[in-house]
């Protein structure tokens, strides 16, 4: 099979003038798997130079020519290009201190971190695979390239990455690999935590994500150490059969792989329980406020993560509210207009999640949440009054009544509060009267 679109055509003139060009790494280990690809690497025996000199006419980027890497623009889309070359130390547990240059493909593919990873292809579909990828992909099976503990040392994060695309792929490690992750999985201490926020946002949602977070916890902590804590915690509860940290797994489980923020929030939920865990005189445990402390611990470590703040501060209000209850349309008109249609629905979604990470007796309460999340958005349907902008009267009618400085939004907030529990019609007149009345306006 030949490789098409504008990277065939970069291949294609990068062989006119006499150099090998390959597709290299995930994108061909996602050819031969049949899914879908996004990044599409491409690596020659062409130094950089000769690349920006080869692509003179099309706008080309110096993107890291100490590495070798040039960024070709080709129909709108960047192309890195990185020519052949054998990876010097990593002091900095990053990148290489020093390259060099080299005009063989297989001295390329071996400084590459795993087999299904160090695999090129070149325009017509022909593979280079000097170490196996195909085969290991056929089993199923993650395995370094060479010695697992030099690739670990070289940079740790391909520790993650392991974890990470065992969770996508379904696969499994290797066990020579799987030893050296594990023992070696202190050294993540030294990578950035932009990297590691992103390894782990991709490892959420891959397919495998409930035995992976199971069988690498160790790992996970040495991300996350505010979650070892969890780990075998007891809940002594009638409501749940299983300790913290599964019971935060099977949560993740229940929610769709393509449904990032509500996985992270998942993780996140109950890592503030076993702080609050006390036992009645019935043996029966408990953790009341746990939710907020789990609150408070998600926005200390997204901070350390890098999470953006928006991000942030959705997660972590829904993580303070998973285990309030809702009854009443009253209450739904309230967390409604507190958190929006979108957040509200991914708060009943959050509190099914949660349910099914317990025992089965409570999943009929996730047939309330359903009807709770459809009464949200009739009343969003309906315009119903669930926020300031929607109020029959503004700022300039309460200043109109004589009222002045905080004053004007206090009467503008008790007047929607009271909408929102029914005690007063959204009616210009009415609202205009309560106040007139209360205030002697």
């Amino acid at each position: 099979m030949t490789v098409k679109g504008p990277e065939a055509d970069i291949l294609r003139r990068l062989e006119q003038n006499g150099f090998k060009a390959y597709l290299v790494g995930g994108c061909v280990r996602d050819h031969i798997m049949g899914r879908p690809i996004h990044d599409t690497d491409i690596t020659t025996s062409a130094l950089p130079e000769q690349v920006m000199e080869v692509f003179s006419d099309m706008k080309t980027i110096p993107t890291g020519l100490k590495h070798g890497t040039v960024t070709v623009i080709s129909e709108g889309i960047p192309f890195e290009i990185t020519t052949f070359r054998v990876d010097g130390d990593y002091t900095d547990s990053r990148r290489p201190d020093t390259v060099r240059f080299t005009p063989d493909i297989n001295e390329d593919l071996a400084r590459r971190d795993f087999t299904i990873n160090a695999m090129a292809m070149d325009a017509d579909g022909n593979i280079v695979d000097p170490f196996g990828g195909r085969d290991d992909i056929a089993h199923s099976i993650i395995r370094c390239v060479g010695e697992p503990e030099k690739r670990f040392t070289e940079d740790a994060l391909r520790i993650l990455r392991g974890v990470r695309f065992a969770s996508q792929l379904g696969f499994t490690v290797e066990n020579a690999t799987e030893k050296a992750m594990l023992s070696l999985s202190d050294r993540l201490d030294l990578i950035s935590r932009e990297r590691v926020r992103e390894e782990f946002d991709k490892l959420l949602c891959g397919r495998n994500c409930v035995e992976v977070l199971l069988r690498y916890r160790s790992i996970i902590a040495q991300i996350i150490p505010e979650i070892e804590p969890c780990f075998g915690f007891e809940q002594h509860s009638r409501y749940h059969r299983h300790d913290v940290y599964s019971h935060i797994v099977h949560t993740i489980e229940a929610v769709p792989d393509s449904d990032l923020f509500l996985r992270r929030a998942m993780f996140f939920h109950d890592i503030g329980k076993p702080p609050m865990f006390t036992m009645d005189e019935n043996g029966e445990g408990h953790f009341k406020g746990h939710a907020q402390l789990s609150a408070e611990m998600a926005e200390t470590i997204m901070q350390r993560l890098r999470y953006d703040n928006r991000t942030i501060e959705r997660t972590c209000l829904l993580i303070s509210l998973h285990s309030d209850k809702v009854n009443t349309d009253t209450q739904v008109k309230k967390l409604l207009s507190r958190l929006g249609a979108e957040d509200f629905c991914k708060l009943m979604e959050f509190k099914k999640a949660d349910n099914c990470g317990k025992n089965e007796f409570v999943l009929h309460e996730n047939e309330l949440f359903d009807k709770l999340a459809d009464t949200a958005r009739s009343l969003v349907r309906e315009d119903f009054c669930l926020s300031l902008s929607q109020l029959a009267v503004n700022g300039q009618d309460m200043l109109a009544l004589g009222l002045k400085g905080k004053a004007v939004g206090e009467a503008l907030n008790e007047l929607l509060s009271k909408v929102i529990e029914d005690e007063l019609t959204n009616d210009r007149d009415t609202l205009i009267n309560y106040i007139r009345g209360k205030y002697n306006a």
